[in-house]
């Protein structure tokens, strides 16, 4: 049993999607957890609170203060310390918003709310395709992706409406294997017998080519402070590092975004997002993060170079004639993970050149200890940074170049994930 002795949350919004409760919390028990139901008001206008309760075995909390669940005051404390993981699905897009903007006024709002940083809390959105393609609510999802909830995607396919797009609910194979996930459990040998009544347009997770891997992907650029409203920095959008997330993710990988300053969305997926500032900011979060990592992709436009003295306040104009500003090296982290990295990693560099763009290339692929190297043009129409398209040049370990026409940046990432994969299965 995969989850035996696991203690789980089942939280169920008033989406038409909440018929499959039932489906969803039987399963949970069958591969031995303990489950407990909260459910919203409104979705008891689609699946009946008696059904859920007889098959939990538990009281199903709907109201905040109802005396069913009370056990010794601050029930729903209890409950949040209580669970190993809590699972909304489905989740409506009104629930999407009351968590994300902290209107607490439902049982299953304010279970989420108390739960402890280290419980996973995910996230299955489901509602017509039109509300999700909603940017108010692309903008909860967002909000709830920076405060640390995982959010599993919606599946594509035919609606309650009628309509054909993205916005079922995840088939129970996918949502099962995501809490596996979330609580660090394999699922290489996890079976649901999903029945008749689920169908799936998605292909499963466990069949993804990088299911359960961890990827860590750098983006961006570095702000290297020169004072406190002076920066030294370069052009990077940070498009091409989230592209690669996103790829990942739409993989099966669980992917650790390590970003500098960008004006991006996170993409939708299984990606936790980390901001940073400096190339200093750069290596302590990529060091304290590489360990657990199968797959360490640095696209990130880092800083070469930082001031060696950082003025307090703002150097006034009116003060000199001319300013010059002391340069020093910055650690040069790609080469620092070629040192360390283990033999069942990849590290995967890149490399923005003005000239020679090959030959640098397989320098800096003998040099850093990579993998593989993804080298594009700079100072070229569709190449390097700021556009949506790029051109790109893919160096493996023996010196093989596969070079490519300009593409779009989504385009790149899908066919540098293929040699990541290939490059996966001869390791």
């Amino acid at each position: 049993m995969n989850l035996q002795g696991k203690k789980i949350i089942l939280g169920v919004s008033g989406s038409i999607a909440a018929y499959k409760a039932p489906m969803i919390l039987r399963e949970l028990i069958k591969l031995g957890a303990e489950v407990r139901v909260v459910m919203t008001p409104s979705s008891e206008q689609f699946v009946s609170r008696t059904v859920l309760m007889n098959l939990s075995k538990h009281p199903v909390a709907v109201d905040m203060f109802e005396d069913e669940v009370q056990e010794g005051g601050s029930w729903h404390i209890h409950l949040a310390h209580w669970c190993d993981v809590m699972l909304i699905a489905p989740c409506s897009a009104t629930s999407l918003a009351r968590l994300a903007t902290g209107f607490y006024d439902t049982a299953l709002s304010i279970i989420a709310c108390a739960l402890p940083k280290e419980i996973p809390l995910l996230i299955a959105p489901a509602m017509d395709s039109d509300m999700w393609e909603h940017p108010a609510v692309l903008r909860n999802i967002e909000i709830l992706k920076q405060d640390g909830a995982i959010i599993i995607d919606p599946a594509y396919g035919e609606l309650a409406s009628g309509i054909i797009g993205q916005g079922r609910l995840p088939d129970l194979q996918e949502l099962i294997q995501q809490c596996c996930l979330a609580l660090g459990m394999p699922i290489s040998d996890l079976r649901i017998d999903t029945g008749q009544h689920i169908e799936s347009h998605e292909e499963p997770l466990l069949s993804k080519p990088l299911y359960g891997k961890h990827v860590l992907i750098t983006a961006g650029p570095t702000y290297e402070r020169i004072d406190d409203v002076r920066f030294i920095g370069n052009f990077s959008s940070g498009k091409m590092g989230f592209a690669l997330a996103q790829q990942a993710s739409q993989l099966g990988a669980l992917v650790t975004l390590i970003t500098g300053p960008v004006s991006l969305k996170t993409p939708i997926g299984t990606i936790r997002r980390l901001d940073i500032e400096s190339a200093g900011d750069m290596y302590d979060a990529v060091m304290k993060e590489m360990a657990v990592q199968d797959i360490i992709i640095m696209s990130a436009a880092v800083a070469d170079f930082t001031p060696r003295i950082r003025h307090e306040g703002k150097i006034k104009k009116s003060e000199a004639e001319s300013m010059l500003v002391d340069l020093v090296k910055t650690t040069d982290i790609l080469a620092e993970l070629g040192k360390i990295k283990q033999l069942d990693q990849l590290l995967i560099g890149f490399a923005l050149e003005s000239s020679h763009h090959i030959e640098y290339g397989k320098k800096k692929l003998a040099e850093k200890g990579c993998d593989m190297i993804i080298v594009n043009k700079a100072n070229v129409p569709h190449s390097g940074f700021g556009g949506d398209m790029n051109t790109i040049s893919i160096i493996d370990q023996s010196m093989q170049v596969k070079e490519y026409p300009t593409m779009s940046k989504q385009a790149c990432a899908e066919m540098i994930f293929e040699h990541i994969i290939q490059l996966s299965a001869l390791s």
